[in-house]
């Protein structure tokens, strides 16, 4: 049968292709706000943008390294990264935004996830963000610079499954906070990600954090 067009748009084709992935993530979205779930955010071949108010991390190391994946039309792809780790870390006013072009019907769809407002804090544990540009306010403390990364042993260490040089140049501190966040990643990924607060929105078209 047929499915039902309006304004030019199958619904019933369209909502077959949009409910379930709008749905999962939803779900995620809840359990991450109840703090029952590690959570991983990566696109498939795009980069998304997160900005923070304030970023408390304690046990920081940083390293290079090569995010591999495959772009929306399957071809493979693969780029560099600065991956910041933390032991744990507290982010006030966080917003996390992704832009998926090209959507049929529709053009640009952008999802958008914001938390930790007020004086709840999101909570993360063995925090790793693979980081392709950063603009911030830093402060670190008991810094050492030009280590090795497989020596940076005051942060959790090299992810598992990173493509990473062990003797390349790294940096790790005792803690830092970074103020006025904004950055464009590549991956987030954390041992515990507790999102309080959390808020989700689809639109139509390119909105942003930043």
């Amino acid at each position: 049968m047929e499915s039902q067009v309006r304004g030019g748009t199958r619904w019933k084709r369209f909502a077959v292709v949009m409910v379930p992935s709008v749905a999962a993530t939803a779900a995620i979205g809840v359990a991450l706000g109840q703090g029952a779930l590690a959570a991983s955010f990566s696109v498939s071949g795009q980069s998304f943008k997160v900005t923070a108010d304030r970023l408390d991390g304690t046990g920081f190391s940083q390293y290079g390294a090569i995010d591999s994946g495959y772009t929306l039309k399957g071809e493979k792809t693969a780029h560099p990264v600065a991956v910041s780790a933390f032991r744990s870390a507290t982010i006030k006013g966080m917003c996390q935004s992704v832009v998926t072009p090209d959507v049929p019907l529709l053009g640009s769809v952008s999802l958008m996830l914001t938390a930790g407002g007020g004086d709840k804090p999101v909570e993360a544990k063995n925090l790793y963000i693979d980081i392709e540009q950063l603009e911030a306010d830093a402060t670190f403390r008991g810094i050492d610079i030009g280590v090795a990364a497989k020596d940076a042993n005051k942060g959790p260490g090299i992810q598992k499954g990173d493509t990473a040089n062990p003797n390349g140049f790294a940096q790790q501190a005792d803690s830092a906070t970074l103020t006025d966040v904004k950055q464009t990643a590549w991956a987030t990924t954390a041992g515990t990600f507790k999102l309080s607060g959390l808020k989700m929105s689809l639109s139509k078209g390119v909105k942003e954090c930043y």
